[in-house]
């Protein structure tokens, strides 16, 4: 008796080929396919709202650092020597300019107190929205102020007139600089709504 062989395969019992079946075992296992996270709304939104707050705190360290000196700086004039020697007019600029400064200061380190004193009390959309607020107020009693103390210098150093074409001069660069080309400047590029607001 003899035993016909097709193709020189063996055969199992069950009539597969074992090249079948050598195959069936080197396939790679099937990978696993995890269902996608879903990210809910809200927190996305928590995440843009931390994001724009660190920012913010990040942005007013400069500014609070400048605004201090200034501040500073104002509250040792009347130790001076020639502070006597100012006019009626330059006396009541310079307290207009001190009390400037010190707006301007409490404006400023606002978001610092808003962010401390709302910790952890689910109101960051709050802080974020009045921090900024008082970061734009605080920006521009500081250009004011420092407008004025430009003024101040040169109304002492020179005369009436020079001193007010620089306090105006001065005052138009802040404003050009810090508003205008900011507002005028973000129409040439193209909006990026995913990291705003």
């Amino acid at each position: 008796m003899s035993t016909s062989r097709e193709g020189g395969d063996g055969a199992q019992p069950g009539g597969r080929p074992l090249s079948l079946l050598a195959e069936e075992r080197d396939d790679p296992p099937t990978p696993i396919v995890h269902p996608p996270q879903i990210t809910h709304p809200r927190e996305i939104n928590h995440k843009r709202l931390t994001r724009n707050l660190h920012e913010l705190l990040q942005e007013l360290r400069v500014t609070q650092t400048g605004v201090q000196i200034l501040t500073g700086f104002l509250l040792t004039l009347p130790f001076s020597s020639r502070f006597a020697d100012l006019t009626s007019v330059q006396r009541h600029v310079y307290l207009a300019i001190l009390c400037g400064s010190v707006i301007a200061t409490g404006l400023i380190v606002a978001p610092v107190a808003f962010h401390r004193m709302l910790f952890q009390r689910g109101q960051r959309p709050w802080i974020v929205k009045n921090a900024n607020r008082a970061a734009r107020a605080g920006l521009v009693c500081l250009a004011l102020t420092t407008s004025g103390v430009v003024w101040l210098v040169f109304d002492l150093v020179t005369d009436p007139l020079t001193a007010g074409v620089a306090g105006t001069l001065s005052l138009l660069f802040f404003g050009t600089l810090w508003a205008a080309v900011p507002l005028v400047g973000h129409r040439s590029e193209p909006a990026n709504h995913s990291h705003d607001h």
